[in-house]
Parts: C-alpha cells; sequence; structure tokens
C-alpha cells in the first residue's frame, strides 16, 4: 500500500513540475513580449501568480470548494448509516483520521473528496445518493472516495488545478494586451525582427499551453479515477457494490446544479455528463467512461485484488499500459507469497449484505436528516405522530393533528451552523 502512495506521489510530482515548466515558460515569454529583456520579470510574475492561488488552495481550497458545493456538515446523530460506512473504509483503507462528513442537499446522486490529505480530508455526498442507494453500493463510492484521500489525490488536484488556471489568467492577460495594440508597438520597437519571433512565441504559447495543461489535468483524473475504483473494490471486497453503484449514478437523469468545469474532475462521476451509461470516450471529460469502469469492475471475477483490477483493465480496455503501478502489484505479489492462506482470503471478493432498509427507509432517514439540519424541531406524540416544526414556531404551542395534545416547539440552544 505504502508503494502505491509512492509511485503516486512520484507521479504527482513529475506532472507538477511539467505543468510548472510551462507557467514559467508563459510567464517569461510574455514578459518579452511586453518589453525586450523583461522575460525574467514575467518569469517572477507568472511565479508569484501561481504562489497566491497555491497558497489560497492549500490553506482554504477545500473550504471554498465545500462552500461551493452546498455542503453542510453533519454528525454521526443526523445519519448513523452513512457514518458507519464512513468508519468501515477508514479502518479498510488503513486511513488514521477519519474525514469530516458533509452532506449537499441536491437530489443528483453524487459525491466527492478534498482537503489536504489524510489528517485534513472531507468527504461530501448528496442526499440523492443516500436515497437511492444500498450499504454495499454506499460502502462503493466511500471506498472510491476514501482512496483518493489516502492516495494524496485530493491535494494534487487541487495544486494542479491551480497551475492549470495560473496559465489560462496568463494567456488571458496576453491575449488583452496583443487585442489593445501591444502587439504591434512590439514588433515596430528596434529589433523588430527578433521581437516578431518572440511575438511568435508567445502567441503559440497562448494557445497550445492552456491546451496542454487542461489535456494533462484530463489525463490525471482520469488515470486517478480508474486507480480510486481499484482501490474502492479492494477496501470493500466487493466490486460489484461499486460497479452496481456507478451503474445508478450514470442513470440518474437529475442534473447536479451549481457545478463548474473547474469542480468537475473532483466528483465519482462527471456532473456535467449526460445521462445514461456510455462506453465513448470524450476527449474533454474530466473522467473514463463510465460503462467502461462498470465493465472493469464485474470483469473481476470474484477477487478483490490490485493485480485482477488491472487484468480486468487490460482486458476491457485493450490497453497494454495498466493504472496499478508496478511497484504496487509487486507488494501486493510479496504479501500472497509471505502468507498465501490469509493473503488470499483478504483478497476474494465478500458475498453481498443484506440492506434492511427499503427504498422508502433510505428517503425518510434523509429527508429528516434535511428538516434536522435546517433547523426543524421533531416533536413526538404520545398518539405516535410525529410533527415537525419549522425554526419560526420555536418556543410556541402547538396541538396535534392527530389527537389534539398540545406539544411545545423547544428553543434552540444555541445556533447550529
Amino acid at each position: 500500500m505504502f508503494e502505491l502512495i509512492r509511485a503516486n506521489q512520484r507521479r504527482s510530482a513529475l506532472l507538477v513540475v511539467a505543468v510548472a515548466g510551462l507557467l514559467v515558460a508563459m510567464g517569461y515569454a510574455l514578459g518579452e513580449m511586453v518589453q525586450p529583456g523583461a522575460g525574467p520579470a514575467g518569469l517572477v510574475a507568472g511565479f508569484a501568480l501561481w504562489s497566491v492561488l497555491a497558497l489560497v488552495s492549500y490553506s482554504s481550497g477545500d473550504s471554498i470548494f465545500l462552500a461551493l458545493a452546498g455542503a453542510r456538515r453533519i454528525e454521526r446523530k443526523d445519519h448513523p448509516v452513512l457514518f458507519n460506512v464512513v468508519e468501515e473504509m477508514c479502518v479498510a483503507s488503513g486511513l488514521s483520521t477519519m474525514p469530516a462528513v458533509y452532506v449537499i442537499d441536491q437530489d443528483a446522486p453524487n459525491a466527492f473528496a478534498t482537503g489536504r490529505g489524510p489528517e485534513k480530508a472531507a468527504v461530501a455526498v448528496t442526499a440523492g445518493l443516500l436515497e437511492r442507494l444500498g450499504r454495499d453500493q454506499l460502502q462503493g463510492v466511500i471506498g472510491h472516495e476514501l482512496a483518493h484521500v489516502r492516495n494524496r489525490d485530493v491535494l494534487f488536484l487541487m495544486i494542479l488545478g491551480t497551475m492549470a488556471g495560473a496559465i489560462v489568467i496568463l494567456a488571458d492577460l496576453g491575449r488583452r494586451y496583443l487585442w489593445y495594440g501591444g502587439g504591434r508597438r512590439r514588433t515596430s520597437d528596434k529589433g523588430g525582427g527578433s521581437g516578431a519571433v518572440i511575438l511568435v512565441v508567445a502567441l503559440v504559447l497562448m494557445v497550445v499551453a492552456p491546451i496542454v495543461a487542461h489535456f494533462l489535468y484530463l489525463a490525471v483524473s482520469r488515470r486517478r479515477e480508474y486507480l480510486a475504483d481499484a482501490c474502492g473494490a479492494q477496501f470493500t471486497r466487493y466490486p460489484e457494490g461499486l460497479a452496481s453503484a456507478l451503474e445508478t449514478i450514470a442513470a440518474s437523469k437529475v442534473s447536479l446544479a451549481g457545478v463548474s468545469r473547474a469542480m468537475a474532475p473532483a466528483y465519482i462521476h462527471d456532473p456535467t455528463a449526460a445521462a445514461g451509461v456510455s462506453d465513448a470516450p470524450s476527449w474533454g471529460s474530466t473522467h473514463p467512461p463510465i460503462g467502461e469502469r462498470i465493465k472493469i469492475l464485474r470483469s473481476m471475477a470474484g477477487e478483490a485484488s490490485l493485480a485482477r483490477y488491472q487484468e480486468s483493465f487490460s482486458k476491457v480496455t485493450r490497453r497494454p499500459v495498466g493504472v496499478v503501478p508496478a511497484a504496487a502489484l509487486a507488494e501486493e505479489r510479496a504479501g500472497l507469497a509471505a502468507g498465501p492462506t490469509a493473503a488470499a482470503s483478504s483478497l476474494a471478493a465478500r458475498p453481498p449484505v443484506p440492506d434492511p432498509r427499503t427504498r422508502l427507509d433510505r428517503v425518510r432517514e434523509t429527508t429528516d436528516m434535511l428538516w434536522r439540519l435546517k433547523g426543524y424541531a421533531f416533536l413526538p406524540c404520545a398518539c405516535g405522530t410525529t410533527i415537525k416544526a419549522p425554526p419560526a414556531y420555536a418556543g410556541q404551542t402547538l396541538k396535534c393533528p392527530q389527537c389534539g395534545a398540545p406539544l411545545q416547539v423547544p428553543r434552540p440552544a444555541a445556533a447550529t451552523q
């Protein structure tokens, strides 16, 4: 497991360096375009822009993301089943710190994880996800998201997204400079020949660098989705749980409101994608085809190992290069060699566990949680009726609609977030 994390970190560092190189080249070329000899100053300005954005992303990127998603933090009493599943997946994934749990009041089923790393992370699910998924399916989704946390994907994607955003900002500044006549002034300066060359280079970088950064970002996002699927199946020991959850999520025709393209890579399924299970790849998508992901998981044939996922990936996608690092596969093989009986039993897929809750039970459970988050008071009556009183009725006395008994609405002890 540690080898998997280290291999992931090495690849992450290389990609960050590659995108940072594009950012530095953009700053230098734009500096020279504005003023001959000002390339170093442009380089410093580009790095300063990235530093500010990276600092904001590192210090409060998770809070900003959760706020933009409309997520609200909940406690165990609000949804015990969800908390229990998160705890189980923390143990299975080896995380020592349980992430904060958030709920988004939207009917579209989806989920994401965010944070700086395993010690400070959060997992958020929509109300629609809690209503539609059984316990095994919910385990699969949470296992997938905690794999992103354990593999250090959450911080890396925030930093890489910040770099890509800085490149786009620099390109936009360069285009504005050219639009308002800066390019004509630049080529009319002394040494116009070299000025024209610098201008051409800057123009090429303004067009190519944002595209390259964007596709690097997409490629990294897709690879990490595959790897999180593999780890999620390993954590739950039930690949079908995640496969059926993805199928349910993709089949939903309800759109997730308020999600930008910058936020889309964090979700387990692209919230901007069309409804339906598709195997067709899309160059502009932040995620692999969900139909392909489902087929890979269902091809694991009773084994929840990284090696089996790798085999299934190659079989379904027909790509010679897999997604699980070789070091992680070697570590898994070494574990089998050290203790074949125990290791083999830990890799075998488990049978499904029946969920006693019906769809109606899950809807009621989720709806009650949302009412509580909105400050509604639950007033149980001796006749068996429960009244949900809005916050505006705090301190008042209501009558039970069934038996007419008076019910006192309590005042909140303290303001809740």
